[in-house]
């Protein structure tokens, strides 16, 4: 773990049982954090818990749809009742949606992308920082995408959400900093998880050759040529919640190999 401690600090994660969030609750629980994985699926987010408990950690889970509210009032109630604060927040579900052109694209899961993305982000923040405002300290990092700076062909609905998350970012970031609340995002570029071949495979139109060929370019897209390890989101995801960014507010922090640069 290096420098991170995290001990006797609260972290709620949601998505915190795969890829992104599954290593960042993992990295956590070994710093010492007690945490609170929200998920919609319960059998990967048992599995977390299951893992962080039998290594000595501290863990629960709680099944959440994070486009509901009473869902998000209860994770943060349930996490007050038993943590008696909250100290991190991880905003990290979300939902890639369908690969189709813009005039194509289904208006039902255009909707499901920015409730999920967007709304849960938002409900997220809404009903954590209060607790965070009146203990006057905490820290948010809300998972954005490199797609929420660029323009992203057949992925109209999920570019628009990260666009969206960086927004929201920005406004609760300035609104909570003189209480001793930091909020920042992240905005990884191709990243080795499921989503990644969603991605490749909704390109090729579930053709596995094109879809290979689709994989690798993208990997050479990047300057170092490679897709980053959920592992290393999950390390500047731990940097923006510890006391080492205590001047980083409001910001979009690109971990891509240097693809946006090209």
């Amino acid at each position: 773990m290096g420098f991170f401690n995290f001990t006797n600090k609260v972290a709620i994660i949601t998505g915190g049982g795969g890829g992104i969030g599954r290593a960042a609750s993992l990295k956590l629980a070994m710093g010492g954090a007690k945490l609170v994985i929200v998920d919609l699926h319960e059998e990967r987010g048992m599995k977390v818990v299951k893992d962080i408990n039998e290594d000595g950690g501290d863990a629960i889970f709680i099944k959440t749809d994070v486009t509901k509210e009473e869902d998000v009032i209860n994770y943060v109630q349930t996490t007050i009742d038993r943590y008696k604060k909250i100290d991190i927040l991880l905003n990290n579900a979300g939902w890639l949606g369908a690969v189709a052109p813009f005039v194509d694209y289904p208006v039902d899961v255009f909707d499901r992308v920015m409730d999920i993305n967007v709304r849960g982000v938002f409900l997220g923040m809404k009903y954590v920082l209060p607790h965070m405002i009146a203990q006057k300290s905490g820290a948010i990092v809300n998972t954005a995408s490199a797609a929420g700076l660029l323009g992203t062909p057949n992925l109209a609905a999920y570019g628009a959400s990260k666009h969206a998350v960086l927004g929201m970012t920005k406004s609760a970031g300035v609104e909570a900093a003189p209480h001793g609340v930091r909020v920042n995002a992240i905005c990884p570029g191709g990243v080795d998880t499921s989503m990644l071949d969603s991605v490749v495979l909704g390109y090729a139109k579930g053709n596995s050759e094109e879809a290979e060929l689709k994989r690798t370019a993208i990997k050479a897209a990047s300057p170092d040529g490679r897709y980053a390890d959920p592992e290393e989101i999950a390390n500047l995801m731990l940097y923006l919640v510890s006391d080492l960014s205590s001047h980083i507010v409001g910001q979009q922090i690109v971990i891509d190999g240097g693809a946006i640069l090209t």
